[in-house]
This record gives C-alpha cells, structure tokens and sequence, in this order.
C-alpha cells in the first residue's frame, strides 16, 4: 500500500457522498434534475503531460435544463479506486452559454488512467445523472534512445537505415508514441523544438515502439549527425539526446594511369593504376574495401586491394586499357580509356630491284611496317667493298615515310664492286636492315658507274703547265673536256679553283666557266698572289668526275725603290733610299743591294718594311773609291715564309759619288 494512489484513496473512503451512478436527489429536491451531460476533453482523449484538464460539457441529446446550473461535480478513480470523492466547481450564470459549459479537471500528480465521473447541480440543488470519461496523465520521460548506424562511410547512392535501441525500462505509463529524428551538422542538435515534449509532426516513427528503423534517403556528402528521442503517449520526449554520427562520401576517387607510352612501343609496357580519394580513403580493408583494378582487352582485370594496382600488356598490337577504383565508401571510380601500341617486329627492308638509268647513283630502299608504319625521322644507306668484311661507310641519307634516299658520289671510290646496306626503324623503335633488292638479289654496283671523262688545261698557245706574271697582273688559262674516248663535251661547267700560297687571303678562289661546243673553255684568271691552278670537272648524274694536272702561277713581288739624289758627296750628308713593297704590311725583310755596270748584285744592307710596306734607308758615302764611280742600286724581296709572292727586284737607281 505505499503507492500514493492507494494512500490518497483511503483517507478519501470515508467520504461516501455518492452512491452508485444513478442521479443524486437530496433531501426535500425537487422531482425535475439537471441533464445529462456529454463531455470533451480538450487536447483529446489521449494521454496529456499536464494534471490539468479542460472538460466541456452540454446537455446530452433529448436533455433539457430547467434550472440554472450552480456547479458541475467530478469524481475520480484509478484502477478502481476512488482517489478524489467528490469536488463540486461553482459555475456563474455567465460561465454557461446556452448550456454549454467547461471546467477544469485535475488528476493526482501520479501518471496513470482516471475514470472521472461529471454530473450537474442546479440552483435547487437537484442533481443530475453522472456521465463518465477518461483522463490520461503522465509527465514521466522515457529513457534515452542510442540510434544504430553503418559502420564506416556512405557511398553515393547508399540510402544509410537508421535503427534505434528501445528505450530502457520502466517505461512510461504512457508507453512510447515513437520516435523524433533529426539529421543535420550540429553535434549538439535536437529533433524537437520544445526543452522537454515533442508535437506530434515532430515524432518521425509514429507507430509505437517497434517502429524502430527509417531509411535516411541520400545524405549530404561529409559528416551528418542523427539526433533521436523517445517520445512517450503524453508527447513527453527523452530528457536526453541519442547522438550519432555518420560520414558520406558521394565523390568517386581519382583514378590515374602511369607507364603509358606516347605512341608505338617495341615490347611489353607495364602499367599502373593509382587511386586518391580525400574523404573514404584508398587504405586497404579486406575484400569489400578500397581496390584498384587494370583490365587490358576486356579479358578479367588484375586487381589489389589498395590504392594501385599494376598490369602488365604484351604482345604486338592495339591494346584497350581500362583501370578503376572503389574507395572506402564503395564509389567506383573510373581513369580515361587509355591505348597502348606494341609492335614486336621490326620493318621490311628493301632496294629497288633496278638503279635509274638517268641517275645511277641514286640509291633508293624501301621501308614498310603494318602495324606502326615506318619512322620518318631514321634510316640510313650505307656502303662498303664488295667482300672487303670492314664497316659499312653511312652515306648522306633522306628519310620519309617508307622510304630511304641517297646518292652515291661513285667519283670518290676507286673502281671496284660495292655492296650496300639499307637500314629502316619503324616509330615503335624495331630496325632491320637488308643488302638485297625486292627480288632478292645482293645490292652491288660496279665502279665506275658513270662514263668517265678527261680534262686538259694550261697556259697560252705552247700549253705550259707553269708561267710566272707581274705583280698586279693575272693569266689567261685555256682547256678542254672530253668523254675518255676523246669526244667533245659542250655545254658544261668548269670550275678553276686558285688555290693561293701561303699567307694569302683568300687562301681559295672558284671560277665557273662553260665549256664551247668543242669541249674547249678560256678564261683569265685574275690578279692575286702566286697560286696552284686546277680545273675540275664536277660530274654529272651520267658522267663521271675528272680533274686536270694542276697549273703553277708565280707572280713576283712588286717592289719600288728611289733615291734621293743622284749625286753622292764623300763624306757629305747621306742618300736617302725608300720605297715600298705592293701588298705588303709590315716586317717583310727588303735587301739593298749594290753592282758596278753589270756586275753581280750585292747587299749591303737588309731593311723591313713598315706600315703599308713602306721602307726607308739613308746611306753615306765614305770610301774615297767611290768618287767618280756610278753605282745601280736596288731593293729585292727574296724568298720569305708567308709572303705569297716569287723573289724579285725594284728597277736600278742611279747614284755617282764625288
């Protein structure tokens, strides 16, 4: 007996102003009673967290009041205890309005079930008969709800289902209405907006306390936090808040390729795939966590479980690679559809099966691949003696697309049988080579190719081979060219290359001239230092090189030389002798020299020339011999390392002593 219910109920059992439901008629009433009445609860007849009702009443149907009504009388009881006996509410004349009243209700401040019996007492005293209701009340939170979620992330197009742990016991007497669920950012959110009761919209599972689980749709991508109370019948919610959280990736990770040539490749190419992911994550976690996959021609892709994944592909031909990633949350991922080009095999080589009659130092090879075709860039023709086992010389080769180029200069070989190699690469990088033509024959050319030819040349009609000139002056040089059988070749260029001596500049000088329809060719060779002659016939596509002996030009130097006077007094004031040396600079020794009539030449003194090849030299006449006697004197430049010029002599000067 210490519910307080009970204790309440038998301090009140003494009391007994009511019997039975029947209507109440005190002593000396009148035979008329107040109506019946029919009563609302306000808020329903549900369970409700205040103690305090509002009750409406009116008449019943087919009742009628003829009395004024004075008060409005309830009792109540629970489990069938009467816990208040009897409370009358005074009701004013202007609380009642045609009949239809209200008054408040409180319950005992113990949740539970009331019966609550309400009757009418008019102004005569006279009672009506009871109409009974109930009235719920409890104030009692449930305890708090843990809510259950997938463990690790949420993929894109995962809809996450929340469950929910029952409330601990007791329970409410009011039991569990269901559930008040709020998602959002905040780890200090609420599901409901009142401190301490959840409305009726604001409780998401309404279906009692089994209704434990709701499927949360697509979240957004990050961190969500799932908020949860227990609401209990009175609308009373958990004192305090269930908090979870769960994370949602919705972005697929990075997949990248790497290893993938840039175009055709020679051999097996390993490649690998790497995943990034910045929320989930690429860690590995068992066989349904993050992997990495490569697959290479649809055929089953090699996978690891991880962020990379290698595969290797071989074999000539075009591959089709296609690599992929599932991060921690399931999100596949996909990198670009990649080639890759292999070509095993090397090229097919070959020459031409015949030389170009009008070019038969041409050299052509063709280069052909199916699968990566020829490289444009490389390749090469190359020659070597017939039989001779050395090196193969590289020739000057133009590469395009299937085919290799070159010209033989056949004049520069001795004759004799040559063979030749042609080498091809294809653009995945293979080589082959090949000394044979298309049909299988060896690649060899016999020296000469061409027809040889001859070339003459000199100098003047008795065709000298050398000559000498004055300084400033140049040659004449004439020629001829012929086919080795001595026919005339009109029409053809000459080249006269001057090869200058020594210390020339330039040390090189090329003239072309055109031979007569005679073969014959003239030209005039221009002033300059001494020089080697030659006259080259170039060749042709169809006639060989030929090149004459070559000629010798001397040209003397150029030497000038006067003296200041023609009479030289004994031991009087010297003659001043000076000149210059044509083309000269300075330091070019020039010797003075001396005779009598035609007597020998003799120095007596070896000066250098200065600027401009300018030279000076006073000279005193001391010998008492000397008077009466006329001398020749003259300046001569000899032979002179760097000085491209022959040995020769300025005219005499006179001078006679006295």
């Amino acid at each position: 007996m210490s519910d307080p219910v009970r204790v309440l109920a038998r301090a009140l059992a003494s009391v007994a102003i009511l019997v039975g439901l029947g209507a109440v008629t005190a002593t000396g009433a009148r035979a008329s009673a107040p109506p019946r009445v029919e009563l609302w609860v306000e808020g329903g007849a549900g369970w409700h967290s205040n103690e305090s009702f509002l009750v409406t009443w009116k008449p019943a149907p087919g009742e009628h009041v003829t009395a004024p009504i004075a008060a409005v009388h309830y009792r109540l009881a629970r489990d069938g205890i009467v816990v208040v006996a009897d409370r009358r509410v005074a009701v004013s004349e202007a609380g009642v309005a045609n009949g239809v009243g209200f008054t408040i209700i409180s319950v005992p401040p113990v949740p539970g079930r009331y019966e609550t019996e309400v009757w009418l007492e008019d102004s005569a005293h006279s009672y009506g008969l009871a109409t009974s209701t109930v009235l719920q009340f409890d104030y009692l939170p449930p305890a708090a709800v843990r809510p259950l979620l997938p463990n690790g992330w949420v993929g894109a197009n995962a809809s996450p289902l929340l469950r929910l742990e029952h409330p601990a016991a007791p329970l409410p007497a009011a039991g569990i209405r269901g559930y008040a669920i709020s998602v959002d950012g905040a780890p200090g959110g609420s599901p409901c907006a009142g401190p301490d009761s959840c409305e009726e919209d604001e409780t998401d599972l309404a279906a009692g306390m089994d209704d434990d689980s709701l499927s949360l749709g697509v979240l957004p991508e990050g961190t969500s936090f799932v908020h949860v109370v227990a609401v209990s019948g009175a609308g009373i919610r958990s004192a305090q808040v269930g908090t979870a959280s769960i994370h949602v990736d919705r972005t697929p990770p990075r997949v990248a390729l790497s290893g993938l040539p840039g175009g055709w490749v020679d051999g097996p190419v390993r490649l690998t795939a790497t995943a990034t992911d910045s929320a989930s994550g690429m860690a590995a976690a068992g066989l349904n966590g993050p992997l990495t996959e490569i697959g290479v021609d649809g055929a089953r892709p090699s996978s690891a479980a991880g962020p990379s994944s290698s595969a290797l592909v071989a074999g000539s031909g075009v591959h089709q690679v296609l690599a992929r990633a599932r991060d921690g949350a399931g999100n596949l991922g996909t990198a670009p559809p990649a080639t890759v080009r292999i070509d095993e095999e090397g090229p097919r080589v070959a020459f031409l099966d015949t030389q170009d009659g009008a070019e038969p130092e041409r050299l052509e090879a063709t280069v052909s691949d199916p699968l990566s075709r020829p490289d444009p860039r490389r390749g090469s023709i190359a020659v070597r003696p017939l039989g001779s086992g050395r090196q193969f010389l590289p020739l000057a080769t133009t590469v395009a697309a299937g085919r290799l180029v070159a010209r033989w200069d056949s004049d520069a070989y001795p004759p004799g049988s040559y063979e030749f190699r042609a080498s091809g690469y294809d653009t995945a990088g293979n080589s082959a080579g090949s000394e044979r033509r298309a049909n299988g024959t060896r690649m060899v050319l016999a020296n000469p190719l061409k027809k040889p030819t001859a070339i003459v040349a000199w100098f003047g009609a008795k065709r000298r081979t050398a000559r000498s000139a004055r300084f400033g002056h140049g040659a004449p040089v004439s020629g001829r060219l012929t086919s080795a059988t001595g026919s005339p070749l009109g029409g053809l260029p000459v080249q006269l290359v001057e090869s200058f001596d020594t210390g020339s500049k330039p040390e090189r000088r090329t003239t072309t001239v055109e031979t007569a329809a005679d073969g014959t060719f003239l030209a005039h060779l221009a002033p300059g230092p001494s020089r080697e002659v030659e006259a080259v016939f170039a060749g042709s596509r169809t006639l060989g090189r030929a090149t004459a002996p070559a000629l010798r030009l001397e040209i003397l130097s150029g030497v000038r030389m006067r003296a200041s006077a023609t009479m030289a007094k004994v031991g009087g004031a010297p003659v001043v002798f000076s000149g210059r040396v044509a083309g000269a600079g300075a330091g070019i020794p020039v010797e003075l020299q001396f005779r009598l009539r035609r007597g020998d030449w003799r120095e007596f003194r070896t000066v250098k020339t200065g600027a401009h090849g300018r030279f000076r030299y006073p000279y005193a006449f001391s010998d008492d011999d000397s008077r009466g006697v006329r001398f020749q004197f003259r300046a001569f430049v000899a032979v002179t390392d760097g000085w491209p010029y022959e040995p020769a002599g300025s005219r005499p000067v006179f001078v006679t002593g006295r």
